[in-house]
């Protein structure tokens, strides 16, 4: 292996390892929020909170999942998976994508039974419970969002998105129980309601993060501003005449360009080999995160180059 695709790996490796730490952090917080959550909410009373400490439980096995699949994306090349194990990053994300989906359904068809069905205001205590795990959950969304970015990972966005869902059922929440406890007999639903309110938003980032996590699965093109800085740095290798052709894909947190490069057509296999060599050195070194390069000789149409 080269001293660039060996610098490439550590590099990926150690964006993943953070990745998986985040995500062990996560099911730490969600543990201590869903018990605190669950608790408050039976001694006060208040269902709204109730169900979000069933949906930081959830967050846990959503956790767990992005956990494994950055473990299994970590693992290197073999016989069976030539490519990496990559793609069990997007399909994690899908996994949490369509467990926020699926806490949003659950929890809005308990809202609209708990709207139907008379009960009592909750305590006011549970208000100061709720803006803890705001403060809480909202921390943790930053944090996660900020390093999901960082590593350019699909599933580590979607479980930074999981904790803003939470953050978010936690104001209406709060909101819903403000409304029920200044409102007096008659607005005791007003939790309800708010949490319904809730689910809404959460379905709606589950959907908006489901999208890129399938277009990597599919092998969707990465941005053509990635493609066009590609082909300027192959561009400006010495012997190349022009870029045919340059496709992309995305595995994991890793990505593989297949290049076309035109050279002189009076070049010998000997100097078209360099070329082709120089190329894929190149662009490796030009971004850690493609960690392979296939470049494909042809002749020219137009005479120059470098």
């Amino acid at each position: 292996m080269s001293a660039v695709t060996a610098s490439s790996r550590e590099i990926i490796l150690r964006r993943l390892e953070s990745g998986a730490r985040l995500a062990l952090l996560g099911v730490f917080i969600n543990s201590v929020l869903a018990i605190a959550k669950i608790l408050a909410g039976i001694l006060g009373n208040c269902y709204a909170l109730i169900a979000d400490g069933i949906e930081s439980a959830l967050d846990i096995f959503s956790s767990l999942i992005l956990w494994f699949g950055l473990k299994v994306a970590a693992a290197p090349p073999d016989a069976e998976h030539p490519y990496g194990h990559g793609k069990a990053e997007p399909i994690a994300a899908v996994i949490v994508s369509l467990a926020v989906i699926g806490a949003a359904v659950g929890l809005s068809v308990q809202s609209i039974r708990e709207i139907v069905t008379p009960h009592h205001a909750p305590a006011p205590f549970t208000l100061g419970v709720l803006v803890l795990v705001i403060i809480v959950k909202e921390t943790l969304f930053r944090k996660v969002i900020h390093a999901g970015d960082e590593i350019g990972s699909t599933a580590v966005k979607s479980d930074a998105w999981h904790h803003r869902s939470d953050a978010i059922t936690s104001g209406a929440a709060f909101i819903g129980i403000s409304i029920a406890l200044i409102g007096g007999q008659g607005w005791e639903p007003a939790d309800d309601w708010a949490a319904l309110l809730a689910c809404g938003l959460i379905a709606f980032n589950g959907l908006r993060l489901l999208q890129p996590a399938l277009h990597e699965i599919m092998d969707t093109a990465p941005p053509k501003e990635f493609e066009d800085a590609v082909r300027a740095v192959a561009e400006n290798v010495v012997g190349v005449v022009e870029v045919e052709q340059c496709r992309m894909r995305k595995m994991g947190l890793d990505f593989y360009v297949d290049i076309h490069v035109g050279v002189q057509g009076s070049l010998t296999v000997y100097e078209g080999h360099r070329i082709a060599h120089d190329v894929k050195d190149t662009i490796r070194a030009s971004d850690p995160s493609i960690v392979d390069v296939l470049v494909h000789i042809e002749p020219a149409e137009t005479e120059g180059g470098h």
